[in-house]
């Protein structure tokens, strides 16, 4: 039985290793070729403003320098060449190694995304719970009223009322950067990086309770209209124990899956609240490197948003394939 349970494990895994390979691959060429395609001139916005002082020879030997001369796919093979190497190449913009760039921001990025993500997962889960639990009274309508509103509610927009009220008015809080202006990297404390790191997490955890909120309250209003809840009431259960004992294992599974599969939309929610806050993470990096036509750069930092967002749907999939016995029968996922 545990062999056979491991053999379809395999399966499973080897599946979406096929599926993560292509979508790696798909995603990649398309970014390539949109890049090359777009208005921007790579090598205007690598010499900046001295545009006006490098002739036509110098453009030239820039263009060979990077490889730009040569035809579209040629470039992108030679790309894909040195990525199975393991070189991502070299960062227009910042003149060093993409790897250094991505390991350095994808820090960033993945402490304000964990933070997001579990807050606004456990606080959108308990948001649920009390609405449920709640329903038709005047606490219920207050939380679908907010959900309702958040979920239509841009995260920029947020941000920046996040970044008026707290940083402006009140002055509780830096307007923005991942650390204080003109301290050393030495003398950065985990007090200074959780201050800068509050505003921009807290603006993604608010926008992200909404989906969380919303599902778990209307599963758990399936389960307390079940005949074996209905059962559980005439026996004279109530309140918290009735969610404890036959509510928390229906409605959580569906949450997490929920939040896991949430990957997505985290990873774009953080690029638009880097933005506003000038944090610096891998969505920061990625603007910059469209706008400015910094093709390895973009296309590392597509890899790796490419990945982090797979492995979340991974998780999500994983978790019911290993859980739920139903999706084992027949087909796997």
């Amino acid at each position: 039985m545990h062999k056979q349970f491991g053999a379809r494990i395999g399966i499973f895994l080897l599946m979406k290793g096929v599926r993560m390979l292509t979508l790696l691959f798909a995603i990649c060429l398309i970014s390539f070729l949109l890049i090359k395609n777009s208005p921007i001139d790579p090598i205007q916005a690598y010499i900046g403003a001295d545009m006006m002082k490098v002739g036509p020879e110098q453009r030239e030997k820039i263009a060979a320098y990077w490889g730009l001369d040569q035809p579209v796919m040629v470039q992108f093979f030679n790309w894909g060449s040195a990525l199975l190497s393991g070189d991502l190449g070299t960062s227009m913009i910042f003149r060093r190694p993409v790897s250094e760039i991505i390991g350095e921001r994808f820090l960033n990025s993945l402490a304000l995304m964990l933070t997001a993500w579990v807050l606004s997962g456990v606080i959108g889960f308990a948001m649920g719970v009390v609405s449920a639990m709640k329903k038709d009274t005047w606490i219920d309508r207050i939380i679908k009223w907010y959900c309702y509103t958040l979920a239509s509610t841009p995260t920029f927009w947020m941000g920046l009322l996040m970044l008026i009220v707290f940083a402006v008015w009140l002055g509780r809080f830096p307007i923005g950067l991942g650390v204080p202006a003109g301290v050393l990297a030495g003398d950065v404390t985990i007090a200074d990086r959780l201050q800068h790191l509050f505003l921009p997490a807290m603006t993604l955890s608010i926008v992200g309770v909404a989906n969380v909120a919303l599902h778990t309250r209307q599963k758990l209003i399936d389960v307390l209209a079940s005949d074996y809840v209905l059962f559980a009431r005439a026996r004279g259960e109530r309140g918290f124990m009735l969610f404890w004992r036959h509510g928390l294992r229906n409605v959580a599974l569906p949450a997490i899956t929920l939040q896991f599969a949430a990957f997505s939309e985290l990873f774009g929610g953080a690029v638009l609240a880097e933005q506003v806050f000038s944090y610096p993470g891998l969505g920061q990096a990625t603007v910059e490197a469209g706008l400015r036509g910094d093709v390895p750069l973009l296309l590392g930092l597509v890899l790796c948003s490419t990945l982090f967002v797979f492995i979340g749907n991974l998780l999500a999939d994983l978790i019911y394939f290993i859980v739920d016995p139903r999706t084992r029968e027949g087909r796997s996922l």
